[in-house]
C-alpha cells in the first residue's frame, strides 16, 4: 500500500526574521509547529538560509509532536491489551 501525505508549509519573512508555519493532517489527527529565524543586522542578507532554519526548526516541532502522538497510541494500546 502506499499513501501520499501533504505537508503544507508556509513562510513569512521580512528583512530580518523568517517565520515558518508548517501543518500535517494525518489520519485525523492536526499537527501545527512555528518555525523562526532571526537575522543579525550586521550579517549580509541571505534570505535562503532564513528560510532552511526556519523549516528546519518548524519541522523539528512538528517530529517531536508526531513522535509523542505516536508514542501515546503505542501505550494506550499496550495498557488496554
Amino acid at each position: 500500500m502506499e499513501k501520499d501525505i501533504t505537508l503544507n508549509l508556509h513562510l513569512s519573512e521580512d528583512e530580518i526574521e523568517t517565520i515558518a508555519h508548517a501543518v500535517l493532517n494525518l489520519r485525523g489527527d492536526h499537527f501545527e509547529a512555528v518555525g523562526k529565524s532571526r537575522r543579525n543586522p550586521v550579517d549580509p542578507p541571505m534570505p535562503v538560509v532564513g528560510e532552511e532554519l526556519a523549516i528546519a526548526r518548524a519541522l523539528q516541532t512538528l517530529t517531536g509532536q508526531v513522535m509523542e502522538a505516536a508514542q501515546d497510541k503505542v501505550e494506550a494500546f499496550l495498557t488496554t491489551s
